[in-house]
């Protein structure tokens, strides 16, 4: 274990410091010691990271590995627990789109199972908050499960219960292109001609129900706005955004205006920001002509051609990527946090949480990886906020969204 983890398990300090080191010193004289003590003090819950489809049989967590995330990595950097992702890029609305994303979903799920059963003396599977402040307070690090896309659902909802007994506590509506239940932020480029359903379809809407029903959180990621907007107002729990920016800052179509961040803060949920950095800092005009020469030059132009890749053709894209961080540097950390100072600024210190969305696209200057977690922690020292108020953006905000579902449900 690390030291972060031997302060948390040894009763130095609790959760609150009996005087916030964020108030007592000078923001200009903070140290790394300093730093620290406050992280290791704080429970940090990413709420998304994607795991790739070898996950468990050629990719082992449990040894350092090439990925962002493993359990070394969130030791060293005090990650203490993280939502891995069940996730399936949208597919086609068929039979046979539905039984290929129902196959992506399986094989992503029984891996985080075999993980948490493989290192349970390092990290405890959990679908409660209690039990993840349970296992954190005892020195473990956590593994939850979140669904990205409820596409691999299929044409019904009958499979909401399975999913949840199954542990999933948070569930996308969709991702890149609209579905059965939802509009999404991101029409497919070569498949969707305007809104399908102008918002959430009519199963969507029962969809709603059932996750609330079931004790899974509902995410608006990804969603259209009038998606998203809907949802909230169908919901008889808070929703939550588990990975995305804010469009004050970068505006893309992923990003949430003020009012969706209103919106959210009205129904008590939390809007978890996005450490990816396309949606941290937009690229400029001249560093979108550069990737799109590159994609011509290695025939990626279309989304289809891009998910084909294989791997080499991925890595030779990304080094050749490279290039537009030549042209204007990448985001870094201090860019992340100014997400979190506006988001905190609209809906309000209750509402703000943290996501990297590693290994699947997420990944700043100063948090490239997990083993890097601190420095955000650093940063928010900096700019000012409490070790109360960092508790709530690290976890506490998410925490009580699920102990709010959890009771919702135990009252059906």
């Amino acid at each position: 274990m690390t030291s972060y983890f031997k302060l948390k398990s040894s009763g130095i300090a609790a959760i609150a410091l009996t005087l916030s080191l964020a108030a007592c010193v000078d923001k200009a004289d903070i140290t790394d010691e300093q730093v620290q003590k406050l992280h290791a003090n704080v429970l940090t819950l990413d709420t998304h990271v994607d795991i790739p489809l070898t996950f468990m049989t050629e990719v082992d967590p449990g040894v350092a590995n090439e990925y962002q995330v493993d359990l070394g990595k969130m030791e060293k950097g005090g990650l203490d627990a993280a939502f891995f992702i069940v996730y399936t890029p949208q597919g086609e609305l068929t039979d046979e789109g539905y039984a290929k994303a129902g196959e992506i979903a399986e094989t992503r799920i029984k891996a985080i199972h075999q993980m948490a059963k493989a290192y349970e003396d390092r990290i405890v599977f959990a679908t409660t908050a209690e039990q993840v402040r349970k296992a954190t307070k005892d020195g473990n690090l956590v593994a939850l499960v979140g669904m990205e896309n409820a596409f691999p659902l299929g044409p019904t909802i009958d499979s909401v219960q399975t999913w949840a007994k199954r542990g999933v506590r948070y569930m996308g509506i969709t991702h890149f292109g609209h579905n059965q239940f939802g509009d999404s932020s991101n029409p497919h480029p070569d498949r969707d001609d305007g809104p399908l359903h102008n918002g959430l379809s009519g199963m969507g809407k029962e969809l709603i129900n059932q996750l609330n029903r079931h004790g899974i959180m509902v995410d608006v990621s990804h969603a259209g706005k009038e998606t998203m907007m809907q949802a909230a107002d169908l919901s008889r729990t808070p929703i939550i955004a588990s990975h995305s920016g804010v469009k004050a800052i970068a505006d893309t179509a992923r990003n949430l205006d003020d009012e969706q961040l209103r919106k959210i803060k009205d129904v008590g949920g939390v809007a978890q920001m996005v450490a990816l950095g396309s949606y941290v800092k937009v690229l400029t005009p001249e560093q979108e002509a550069f990737r799109d020469k590159v994609r011509v030059e290695l025939g990626l132009e279309t989304s289809e051609a891009r998910s084909a890749m294989t791997d080499a053709q991925e890595a030779e894209y990304e080094a050749r990527l490279e290039g537009v961080y030549d042209i204007e540097p990448r985001a870094t950390v201090a860019d992340f946090v100014d997400h979190v100072d506006h988001a905190v600024k609209i809906a309000g210190i209750d509402h703000v949480g943290i996501a990297s969305d590693f290994d699947g696209g997420g990944g700043i200057d100063g948090w490239q990886d997990a083993s890097e977690t601190q420095n955000v922690t650093a940063e928010l020292i900096k700019r000012g906020y409490s070790d109360a108020e960092i508790s709530k953006i690290w976890g506490g905000n998410l925490l009580r969204v699920m102990e709010a579902v959890e009771a919702v449900t135990q009252k059906q």
